[in-house]
């Protein structure tokens, strides 16, 4: 950040007393709840991940439930968020807290990202946000602000470096959720809405006017955008887990067809492939296929 970071802290922090998004996650300091929920909102948009959260903590409410489960209950629930492979791990990582750790989430750094699926981001995430402490959490909107603010392209061990050293001391909650907000409704990818900005006096890039090139772009943990879905393997792996969830087995004769590819055998066989191999599915010796 810039030099003036205290300004900084009291700007955003006294913004989001009026500005904090009411989203159902904030309301819970529960380790497994936040867990949940950075998971679905990775690459998912909040408004898609609100019902979902609430229907699978409803289902699933403890690790212990989850890992109670089966895969393909999981599976089921995660229907609409896309990206199956964080189910199963979800489901992995429950299994191997109720083994290891008596149920309980692990409450460090190494601990949690010793779990399957669970990376920097998702663990900070559960230290700010379960247990309020000092440690930056910085997803894509929140490594915009960092960019913007500082006024250069960071790298990744710099925007981590920048975002811990920003949380004020017992603010750590508090901070990152304004930061997320920030970036999410403010300091949009976009169309940044630097007028009503809380910290654009203490914003490099806005001291130039919004000089091109903008510094978040290409900036460690800023979107990169994705690959077209439509037509994708990715479209392909995600129809053979829909008719799965829908009708619980799928015949082999049945497989291309539902993958979407009913003329191309080698290209069914490669997604049918890759989802054994992530525990999304099982095939049977008679080539059916179900959720595990």
């Amino acid at each position: 950040m810039r030099a003036d970071l205290t300004g900084l802290q009291r700007g955003l922090l006294a913004w989001t007393v009026d500005a904090r998004r009411d989203l159902p996650w904030r309301e819970t300091r529960d380790p497994w709840a936040v867990l949940v929920s950075e998971l679905m909102l990775q690459q998912t948009q909040v408004s898609r991940v609100v019902p979902k959260y609430e229907a699978f903590l409803e289902r699933l409410p403890t690790v212990a439930s989850c890992a109670a489960a089966s895969v393909g209950d999981v599976i089921t629930l995660w229907a609409g968020l896309g990206y199956n492979r964080r189910a199963v791990n979800l489901h992995r990582a429950a299994c191997l807290v109720v083994r290891d750790h008596d149920g309980r989430l692990p409450d460090d750094l190494g601990g949690l990202m010793a779990l399957p699926g669970i990376g920097p981001y998702t663990a900070r995430a559960v230290l700010a946000f379960a247990h309020d402490r000092d440690v930056g959490v910085v997803d894509t909107n929140a490594a915009r602000v960092l960019a913007r603010t500082t006024g250069r392209t960071l790298r990744v061990a710099e925007a981590q470096a920048l975002a811990d050293a920003a949380v004020p001391p017992g603010q750590g909650w508090a901070w990152n959720q304004a930061m997320l907000d920030l970036g999410a409704t403010v300091c949009r990818a976009r169309t940044p809405a630097c007028e009503v900005c809380p910290v654009r006096r203490g914003c490099a890039w806005f001291q130039t006017n919004n000089a091109a090139p903008d510094p978040a772009r290409g900036s460690a943990g800023t979107s990169k955008g994705q690959s077209s879905f439509v037509g994708s393997d990715r479209q392909g792996r995600g129809r053979l887990v829909a008719c799965l969830r829908r009708d619980g087995r799928l015949d082999a004769a049945d497989v291309a067809r539902a993958a979407g590819w009913p003329d191309d055998a080698g290209r069914t066989a490669t997604a049918v492939g890759s989802l054994v191999r992530d525990g999304l599915v099982v095939e049977h010796d008679d080539g059916s296929l179900t959720l595990p």
